[in-house]
């Protein structure tokens, strides 16, 4: 580790912080129907959209209708973005003129499946890719497939996630707000703006945008063959992937990919973008609850959360394979080198960057990388799995970060309520039987369908394990890292995995669905209970959830609990793979 490292992790998390406040208070008053700077040019759009759609923005919806009308969307949205891939052939737009998705599978008998995984992965906010993009999405199915899923898989995680702050904020209501409503101004409002000028700097950077048809290259070596120049509508995609949090790359190199990520600038930019928008929100929670305290207490958990898993990575990372330096290998870091771990990693980022965007990526339900993670030490690798497995809420991805966090503070005040004796209570609500229930059935899906779905490929050695690129615990690893990437919505991978057959395709097809829409019906069901409760004035038995002992609090419930869920497995996966390491021994 170098003073250099920390100086540039320090300084992302100052940017971060300091676009906090302002982002926050903008999304306040775009959600609470408020003018802001852009109503003079988008009002008139945004009259226009419900005029054209039927939308009656002033009702409002119960929770069940809010999830019906999400639960709907969602799906139809699913089933356009999978008959644009099987119909890509005969689509426009296609200059490399490349098939339909699974076509060729299917014309030989066969299905591998990627078309629907494809689907639900974007529609999910998942993004997980198991193909080659460039050979084999044309550029219309990455505009008007993938990219749309990024904006509308990005605003319906913003809108849950004000639908439950509502819930909270609200006293003897019956309604939350109103999904299309949310759903127009976050994309009208926050994504749409914030994604046009990013583009446009992305672009200043070198990132590529074209329409061209890709070009070749014949090396000087006339023995070489012919290369083959990929590019395409890179920018525009590449700031909804990061300010939506979604990670699908137009590359299969992803961020690594120097079209996608030139300079150490755009790096830069794009590790803020994915925190950015996620880190308001904390700040508007705060603000539409009247409780500002309360939501710097949220972010002060993110934060400490966060210091420590990229701690650990990037420790990990720059002490290097001991395997290594046993037989002779200099990694230690010096003027000519960067020391270390470099493996699977960019040279123009070095091991500081490259554990802060996969801690970043992680943390944030991004799933976009600049690095392998597959190719990280054992406790290198465990801390992108790790932040996963806490349930994508250390910032978390945009919208579901924050709502999943929630979860965890009622679980907290409900347990602090415990050691006390009294009724827990959260801002003015008495938290009771139902809303515990619903916070304990959010938090057991997401580890179940996990280690459910891990376990079956376990003991598979015809669909399961005869796919992974290594034994022993690493392989183990993989598996464990694939579907917890995928029920988590983040999408980054172990790739020594070959997940495009048919069955890694559609276990984690269903596995993202199952991660996204099943956790997020009870969590809208304790927005519509809190919503109906009561307000009661603080006592002096009331635990408060403004204070540092409330974030030491909230930080020990969730580290906890993803302990006991996931120890086991990790136990079996990089635990054991890193005592390995140090006895001499490597899978």
């Amino acid at each position: 580790m170098t003073p250099n490292g920390w100086l540039q992790i320090l300084l992302f998390l100052a940017v971060v912080l300091a676009v906090t406040k302002p982002l926050g208070l903008f999304m306040t008053r775009v959600f609470e129907g408020e003018r802001t700077f852009l109503h003079p040019l988008l009002r008139p759009v945004e009259r226009l959209v419900y005029r054209l759609t039927g939308v009656d923005e002033r009702r409002e919806m119960r929770w069940t209708e809010y999830a019906a009308s999400m639960l709907l969307f969602s799906l139809v949205s699913m089933l356009a973005l999978y008959l644009i891939q099987r119909l890509q052939g005969v689509l426009p737009i296609n200059p490399q003129g490349l098939p339909g998705v699974d076509t060729a599978a299917s014309a030989t008998g066969g299905y591998v499946g990627s078309a629907f995984n494809t689907a639900a992965s974007f529609t999910t906010n998942t993004d997980w890719q198991a193909y080659v993009p460039e050979t084999t999405m044309s550029y219309l199915t990455q505009m008007l497939g993938l990219a749309y899923h990024n904006f509308a898989s990005a605003a319906v995680g913003i809108a849950l996630a004000i639908a439950f702050i509502r819930g909270i904020a609200r006293k003897e209501a019956n309604t939350i707000g109103n999904f299309w409503v949310d759903f127009v101004r976050c994309n009208l409002y926050v994504l749409l703006p914030l994604c046009s000028v990013f583009a446009l700097v992305l672009v200043s950077q070198g990132v590529v945008q074209n329409f061209r048809p890709y070009d070749t290259a014949r090396p000087l070596d006339p023995q070489s063959a012919v290369q083959t120049i990929a590019q395409g509508p890179v920018a525009s995609q590449e700031a909804i992937k990061m300010l939506g949090t979604n990670g699908g790359g137009f590359f299969n190199a992803n961020s690594a990919h120097p079209f996608e990520n030139p300079t150490p600038f755009s790096n830069f930019l794009q590790l803020v973008s994915i925190f950015a928008i996620a880190a308001g929100l904390t700040y508007t929670l705060g603000r539409m609850t009247g409780s500002q305290r309360h939501g710097w207490a949220v972010l002060a958990a993110m934060v400490v959360l966060f210091l420590a898993g990229v701690t650990t990575a990037y420790w990990a990372e720059t002490r290097g394979n001991p395997i290594l330096s046993g037989a002779g290998v200099d990694q230690t870091v010096s003027a000519g080198q960067s020391g270390g771990n470099m493996e699977g990693k960019e040279v123009r980022f070095g091991q500081a960057e490259s554990t802060l965007f996969a801690t970043v990526t992680t943390d944030a339900s991004c799933g976009a990388v600049n690095s392998m993670h597959d190719s990280y030490t054992p406790l290198g690798g465990l801390v992108p799995l790790v932040n996963i497995m806490l349930g994508e809420i250390i910032f978390g991805g945009v919208g579901s970060g924050l709502y999943g966090m929630l979860i965890m503070v009622i679980l907290s005040v409900f347990i602090a309520g415990l050691m006390v004796g009294r009724t827990p209570e959260y801002l003015g609500k008495k938290i009771e039987a139902y809303d515990v229930k619903m916070a304990m059935l959010y938090v057991l899906i997401f580890p179940l369908i996990i280690l459910v779905f891990a376990a079956v490929s376990s003991v598979s050695s015809s669909f399961g394990t005869s796919q992974l690129g290594n034994a022993g615990p690493h392989g183990l690893s993989e598996i464990l890292y694939a579907f917890t990437s995928g029920t988590g919505n983040n999408g980054s991978a172990f790739a020594g995995i070959s997940a495009n057959t048919y069955w890694y395709n559609t276990a984690i097809g269903v596995a993202t669905l199952f991660g996204r829409f099943m956790m997020i019906v009870p969590m809208l069901a304790v927005a519509g209970n809190l919503a109906r409760k009561k307000a009661v004035p603080p006592s002096l038995g009331t635990f408060p959830v403004t204070s540092p002992l409330f974030t030491t609090l909230l930080v020990s419930v969730i580290v906890i609990v993803g302990a006991l869920t996931f120890f086991p497995a990790l136990s079996l996966g990089p635990v054991v793979e890193h005592y390995l390491m140090y006895a001499g021994q490597t899978f």
